[in-house]
């Protein structure tokens, strides 16, 4: 882009110069990626490398009512401007994965243990190959009690100790 006062040709402005259109649609991506930041939480910020005033901003906005945010939103795709968009992108889209891959992880505990609350006997088979330390005398007593507990309407205990087992198995912490 050339300077204030530089001479050129009406080609090298033509190609160089990006259009009003092409500058909104940018500083909008960047006010996206802004609103996007704030709805991660403070441990994920950290991971990010942002500068200080970014940080610093993203913080503020976090306890902020509707007009407030709005303005503040504002100000934080401004400073975006200064910040390296690809980079953050990247490390955006690397804390979804992590995120959606622990989704998933918490999904299959749900269906293994309601499966084996429901009586199947091949999820059964399937954990103790999954994993090394499976108890099987364990799961089973868990399960007897939470049917128990179901058929008197008691409060699900045993089921959400068995979660927790599942959760163990799965974190290789037994």
């Amino acid at each position: 882009m050339k300077k204030f006062g530089e001479k050129g040709t009406y080609e090298d402005e033509w190609q160089f110069e990006k259009s009003k259109s092409q500058v909104k649609r940018e500083l909008l991506a960047l006010k996206d990626l802004g609103k996007e930041l704030l709805k991660l939480p403070i441990k994920d910020l950290d991971k990010l490398n942002l500068s200080e005033r970014l940080y610093e901003a993203l913080l503020k906005a976090q306890g902020m009512t509707r007009g407030a945010l709005k303005r503040q939103t504002g100000t934080i795709g401004g400073l975006m401007v200064d910040e390296n968009y690809d980079e953050i992108k990247l490390s955006l889209d690397k804390i979804r994965q992590q995120h959606n891959g622990e989704i998933k992880q918490f999904h299959q505990l749900e269906q293994w243990r309601d499966q084996l609350l429901a009586g199947d006997n091949d999820v059964m088979a399937t954990l103790r190959t999954e994993f090394n330390d499976f108890d099987i005398q364990h799961v089973r007593q868990l399960v007897r009690n939470a049917n128990k507990e179901v058929e008197q309407n008691k409060p699900a205990k045993s089921a959400r100790l068995l979660f927790k087992y599942l959760q163990q198995c799965q974190a290789g912490q037994i």
